[in-house]
């Protein structure tokens, strides 16, 4: 008899124990599952910050690179409206070009 008690005391004992260690193993996953949520948050609010950040650092430096262009473009037209025109140069050059000599026309 003794011995049955003592087993069922045993018994007793390791069931609570499995009972602690299930609680134990719960609370650990409750509370990894937890950190995990508050760094993926972190994470998500850090990377939104970087991500507008770049975002505005990109518009800002595609509108500079475009009115830079727009003012490049704006100085070559400029210069190019003040280069004298030689039409009739350019006509010669364009029959030239454009007609045949006579003395290929046989050929």
């Amino acid at each position: 008899m003794e011995n049955d008690e003592a087993l069922g005391h045993l018994l007793k004992i390791e069931t609570e124990a499995a009972a602690l260690v299930n609680d134990a193993q719960a609370e650990a996953d409750r509370k990894t599952a937890e950190g995990e949520a508050k760094n993926r948050l972190r994470y998500d609010e850090a990377y939104a910050k970087e991500a507008e950040a770049l975002e505005n650092d990109y518009a800002e430096n595609l509108a500079s690179v475009k009115e830079d262009c727009r003012q490049q473009l704006e100085t070559y037209r400029a210069n190019l409206l003040t280069l004298p025109l030689d039409s009739e140069a350019f006509f010669l050059l364009a029959e030239k070009f454009l007609i045949p000599a006579p003395s290929s026309r046989g050929k």
